[in-house]
């Protein structure tokens, strides 16, 4: 009876999460164009509900009902299903993203703010966003199009290159956490920022911070790092050829991968679910509540950021690209990880 009932939680969890996420990614796409529209000196969608408010809604309804063409040529198997790999492996990475600690009890269910706690969340996670690639390059390859083929080819270059810097920024934050569980990472940052890792001591992980945020946007294809795309160039890149849900699965699955690349921000580099002062860690109405809070407010953060440098940066050329990955941002990144071994020893004897 305890197994069905923490079962039917999990269940629970796992839809109020995927639901959540889905009407983010939705309504991102709103905030976006208002938020590009008020930068450019425009109003961004006014038209359908209040001040546009119900855009995204008419956005779905019309790549529903649009016509779902596959080219002549192209692999029907593999053209159907790369979409769909590209959006399960954002949403399934979401298992382990902790939006607090604690537990409430309602009705014998036992609800916790997270899906589960791996012991290795962080390579899990790493592993899902490698996979997403897979996605980007098969549709390319599938669909018979000289430009849709050149974004894949792109997007696999990209992702090797950014991929590597990604993870190996992290690893300062691994060090000094002693775990890969992202939740035991972010319940070690508490008691204030100071105690987050981008500011704490034995050595502050700003550099990775940097070196993080600037491989997420890459590896998200937004812009200044949109190659595989790149309107000017590739026409659409990668999805060409792809129109109706198909292309609506790339779509939600790049503003998925946007929502989990500010959520692993926050976690590893920013104090999680932590208030910046322990006066402001309050317990009205819930523990959970202001867990929540903390948590979604550092996100909305990062995913201004996102939609800021669009509005912002020009499209880098492709070797400036591949440069920046290999020549500055990946020995900055082994740098980052000596110094902080380094750090850690000392700081550790010291206080041994």
């Amino acid at each position: 009876m305890e197994l069905a009932l923490q079962t039917l939680a999990t269940l629970i969890t796992i839809g109020l999460v995927m639901v959540t996420v889905l009407l983010h990614v939705a309504y991102l796409t709103y905030f976006e164009r208002k938020v590009l529209g008020h930068m450019q000196d425009r109003m961004g969608p006014m038209e359908v509900g209040y001040h546009g408010l119900l855009q995204p809604i008419a956005d779905g309804l019309k790549l529903f009902f649009k016509e779902d063409i596959i080219p002549t040529g192209a692999n029907k198997i593999i053209f159907s299903l790369a979409p769909v790999l590209s959006l399960i492996t954002a949403l399934i990475a979401f298992a382990v993203i902790p939006f607090g600690t604690g537990e409430v009890s309602i009705f014998g269910l036992t609800f916790r703010p997270y899906i589960t706690d791996l012991n290795i969340g962080i390579l899990y996670i790493l592993a899902l966003s490698s996979i997403g690639a897979y996605g980007i390059l098969l549709g390319g390859w599938a669909s018979n199009s000289k430009y849709s083929l050149l974004g894949g080819l792109r997007s696999a270059a990209q992702m090797i290159s950014y991929e590597l810097a990604l993870g190996m920024s992290l690893v300062g934050v691994l060090l000094l956490s002693g775990s890969l569980s992202v939740l035991k990472i972010g319940e070690a940052q508490g008691g204030g920022f100071w105690n987050w890792y981008a500011f704490s001591l034995p050595f502050p992980q700003i550099v990775a911070f940097v070196i993080y945020i600037i491989a997420g946007v890459a590896e998200t294809n937004r812009l200044p790092f949109d190659l595989p795309e790149a309107e000017s160039e590739l026409v659409a890149g990668f999805f060409t050829e792809y129109s109706g849900m198909r292309f609506a699965f790339y779509f939600l699955a790049e503003y998925a991968m946007m929502i989990l690349v500010s959520c692993i921000g926050a976690v590893a580099f920013f104090g999680a679910w932590h208030a910046p002062f322990p006066f402001l860690e309050f317990s009205w109405p819930s523990v959970g509540f202001w867990h929540i809070f903390w948590f979604a407010a550092k996100v909305y953060f990062f995913l201004f950021f996102f939609i800021w440098i669009r509005g912002t940066l020009p499209r880098l050329r492709y070797d400036q690209l591949m440069r920046l990955g290999w020549k500055v941002m990946l020995p900055l990144a082994l740098a980052n990880i000596l110094i902080t071994s380094i750090a850690a020893y000392i700081f550790n004897t010291w206080k041994a």
